[in-house]
């Protein structure tokens, strides 16, 4: 099963991808840090949905992103 990793409502925008914590084939625990996004001078983390390992990315750094974006896709276990 798969779950996507994605842009919550932040309240500002734009929302820029600063970088990822994790690259595609690690292993990720639901609620860590996966994602760093910018926004007017802040600094927000986007955290993993559920444990796995990171499958896919579809944004990439310093690409702007819109709430609800899918960033990538985490492969999650049984």
């Amino acid at each position: 099963m798969r779950a996507e990793v994605i842009l919550p409502e932040l309240g500002a925008s734009p929302v820029v991808l600063s970088l990822w914590f994790a690259d595609p084939g690690e292993r990720v625990y639901e609620g860590d840090r996966l994602v760093e996004v910018l926004t007017g001078g802040a600094t927000f983390d986007v955290s993993a949905p559920a444990t796995g390992w990171l499958a896919e990315k579809w944004a990439w750094p310093r690409d702007t992103l819109h709430p609800g974006q899918v960033l990538g896709l985490l492969e999650v276990e049984d």
